[in-house]
């Protein structure tokens, strides 16, 4: 590729390495060891809801998917997020890359379906805090203690978002080493204990399999590898840093999912039934006592919180690309004066997770898992015709593939994603559908704001 022909081709494109960071004041950038932290957060947070894979199918085959469904959904999303967080580094990640593919509409439509599923998933941590807090604090089980204690947790954690990134970041160091040690002690204690024939294990005689819990807790557990693309534009040398990051942090939990796993069938024998949500504690207490149980249980508090803090990030920082691409107005892009964080888009969706918070939210779960598919799926596809439309594209990191090997690789997941899709139930289809109308609706109520002058927009997003 000549010099000439890179200008051209990269004078097409109006999202570049410096977009997002010329016009913000200097700021502490993310390094390497918290943004592995911050993507360990965005997926797992620890080996917590594992435990229904066992349930639904039996010992091996939990152990077969942790160890075969990274290389089918992981890896591909990891490779994804690489090449194009490193090819168009700026904040905004995957609506960035569906609006370079497909234009504004279709980078709109990522962008709503993506926040929508992510402020819904968010609003589940601090419930999950309380839900361990009322234990020990039974008038929190219900009634306004336990409404004030949401939106306290919530609006407690979302002040550190405010305060900066790179504090995120180095917290989510700090959570993932108290979290995850006791399942390294774990681990340790229950060596002389296990039985390697129970990991062969089909599961009990006449339990059925429970293929959809089963591949639900695999598609929850091992997701989100892509929502730190959002924060591209806030990593120091994004080039060399993400590649880095993702390599380390995708083999860093598989092997966080596996160990204990392996630890706790091989130690202890029990029912299948009893492998809900939560037996690694229990585990915890027949392998070494019950102050094992205990430092798990705080550990999976501790995990909610780098799961909060990494996610409500990745929400925020969404909406400042978003702005800067000129898919919203441009004040949705402030930043604090005082912490360079774009305070507009934490406060939106704070305010978005507190309301969720409230709510009987199971089916609204399901949809976001819904609109997060159909989000996926506009990212597979986007990831493939950039690389058909833009083959001259300046890739620092690139997949180490050609175009058919590409299209192998994106399909077997998009195969995962519609079967998620085709057994969702009839509610999922009509909450999702009315949510994908309103992101519709919301495209047209911004073009016609920005024809009409009302608020000032960035000129990024223009047809």
């Amino acid at each position: 590729m000549t010099q000439v022909e890179n200008q051209t081709q990269n004078h097409e494109l109006p999202i570049t390495s410096t977009t997002a960071t010329t016009t913000k004041p200097k700021s502490k950038k993310l390094t390497l060891i918290p943004l592995i932290f911050l993507i360990y957060f965005e997926v797992a947070g620890g080996p917590y809801g594992e435990e229904p894979a066992v349930q639904a199918a039996g010992p091996l085959l939990a152990l077969l998917g942790f160890l075969i469904f990274p290389f089918i959904w992981s890896v591909p999303e990891a490779l994804i997020t690489a090449e194009l967080s490193t090819a168009f580094p700026g904040d905004g990640g995957f609506v960035i890359w569906a609006h370079q593919a497909f234009g504004p509409f279709l980078g709109s439509m990522m962008g709503s379906w993506k926040f929508l599923s992510g402020v819904i998933n968010v609003a589940a941590f601090p419930v999950l805090c309380i839900d361990y807090l009322e234990k020990v604090i039974p008038a929190l089980e219900s009634g306004w203690p336990r409404n004030l204690a949401i939106m306290l947790s919530t609006c407690a954690l979302s002040f550190l978002n405010y305060i900066g990134l790179a504090i995120v970041g180095y917290a989510a160091v700090l959570l993932g080493i108290v979290s995850l040690s006791p399942f390294v002690l774990m681990s340790l204690i229950s060596i002389p204990k296990i039985q390697p024939h129970r990991w062969l294990s089909l599961g009990q005689k006449g339990v059925k399999k429970d293929w959809n819990l089963f591949f639900n807790t695999l598609f929850w557990n091992l997701n989100f590898w892509d929502n730190v693309s959002t924060l591209a534009g806030e990593v120091d040398k994004p080039h060399k840093t993400f590649p880095k990051a993702l390599l380390v942090a995708v083999i860093f939990t598989c092997l966080a999912y596996l160990i204990p796993l392996l630890a706790v069938i091989g130690a202890v024998s029990v029912d299948q039934s009893q492998w809900e949500s939560g037996f690694h504690a229990t585990a915890a207490e027949i392998i070494a006592g019950k102050w094992l149980k205990y430092w798990i249980e705080v550990g999976a508090v501790l995990s909610a919180i780098g799961l909060f803090e990494a996610q409500l990030s990745s929400c925020a920082y969404q909406l400042l690309g978003m702005a800067d691409l000129g898919s919203l107005p441009k004040f949705f892009g402030s930043r604090s004066k005082w912490f360079d964080t774009p305070w507009v888009g934490i406060l939106l969706s704070t305010l978005f997770t507190l309301g969720v918070s409230y709510m009987n939210f199971t089916d609204i779960i399901s949809s976001a898992n819904f609109l997060y598919s159909l989000g996926m799926l506009l990212e597979f596809a986007s990831f493939l015709w950039l690389r058909r439309k833009l083959p001259l594209l300046n890739r620092p990191f690139r997949v180490p593939m050609r175009l058919p090997g590409l299209v192998i690789m994106c399909l077997i997941p998009s195969g995962f994603l519609v079967l998620i899709m085709a057994i969702a139930t009839k509610t999922v289809y009509l909450v999702s559908g009315l949510m994908t109308l309103g992101a519709i609706g919301w495209y047209f109520l911004m073009k016609l704001l920005k024809s009409k002058n009302v608020f000032k927009f960035n000129n990024g997003g223009e047809e």
